[in-house]
């Protein structure tokens, strides 16, 4: 099968790139550096280097690539993120969601392909009814900078004519090349307590290993497979007065502090205090129906020794 990755040399692109290459499919995969084109062709696959968002560039892409699906894992999260400014480091991923997507779609159709697979995220469900949702539940109100541009996004890929259209809403990322992982973002406020609980710590969180991740989306490229909305999570969406402590001490970092919620608004913004008091989880239910797939780390608990394990053995 012939597989165009918009997006390929990121967090989940690496690994998805490893899975269908060793099954024997035909990868061609964009990237923004040589370096990182270079690393692809390395690996079996054909590159192509170029900005996303510009719109001729990515058609003529996938049109000379002539692929039978195409996967959005576009996104543009490498830089810190600071949670009062999350609009602002949000704003060029939106405009992924919005342009890439579009151009994508467009792109896909004329290219001949007959699926289209993109990447989008679990944790924008209203926080209300049951800690564990469904991709039925209502989006967050009240936080456009995060939801306008994935329910846009969304709705372009599930109702597109002439060709079979799935959204993987996938949990939060650990493993390699993520915020978790050895150096990344969060694992540096963790090893430095600044990365609270917040509140009652009540907030669920949905994880899901890069891997994990990369598995359920080979899985989900089989033409006539499932369309809709699927959320690709663990199976045990946990608080975070929970797994933050239990994460702590995977990597060898102290207890995280508790601060109450008024302060973490007051200091961080209510997006944390919707983090760590109010977000709810998904489930993982419809996705091990409808494409066979079971994560092998079943719980972030598996996953987060695994991963502590691993980086004790390439260090010593």
């Amino acid at each position: 099968m012939r597989v165009f990755i918009a997006g390929a040399t990121g967090a989940i692109g690496r690994p998805l790139v490893r899975r269908l290459l060793a099954a024997g499919h035909d990868v061609t995969g964009t990237t923004r550096t040589q370096a990182r084109a270079a690393a692809l062709r390395a690996a079996g696959a054909e590159a192509v280097v170029l900005d996303a968002l510009d719109a001729s560039a990515l058609r003529n892409a996938v049109l000379a690539a002539r692929p039978e699906v195409v996967v959005n894992e576009l996104t543009d999260l490498s830089a810190p993120m600071n949670p009062r400014s999350y609009g602002a480091w949000l704003a060029t991923t939106q405009r992924l969601r919005r342009e890439g997507t579009a151009t994508l779609l467009d792109a896909a159709r004329a290219a001949g392909a007959r699926r289209i697979v993109v990447q989008s995220v679990s944790f924008v469900t209203a926080p209300q009814g049951p800690w564990v949702l469904d991709e039925d539940a209502p989006m967050l109100d009240g936080e456009p900078a995060l939801t306008d541009a994935i329910a846009a996004m969304e709705e372009a890929v599930t109702t597109a004519a002439g060709i079979e259209g799935l959204v993987l809403r996938y949990g939060w990322f650990y493993g390699p090349g993520t915020a978790y992982a050895p150096g990344g973002q969060n694992a540096e406020l963790v090893s430095t307590r600044r990365f609270p609980v917040v509140g009652s710590g009540e907030g669920r969180w949905s994880f899901v290993h890069v891997d994990d991740a990369a598995e359920a989306t080979a899985l989900a490229l089989a033409p006539g497979g499932p369309t809709g909305i699927l959320n690709v999570v663990d199976d045990e969406p946990a608080p975070l007065r929970e797994w933050l402590p239990a994460y702590a001490q995977a990597i060898g970092a102290p207890p995280p502090r508790t601060v109450p919620a008024w302060l973490a608004r007051l200091v961080a913004g209510p997006f944390v205090v919707h983090t760590g008091t109010a977000m709810r989880g998904a489930s993982n239910a419809r996705a091990r129906e409808r494409l066979g797939w079971r994560p092998a780390r079943a719980s972030w608990r598996d996953g987060f020794a695994e991963a502590a394990s691993e980086q004790a053995a390439a260090t010593a």
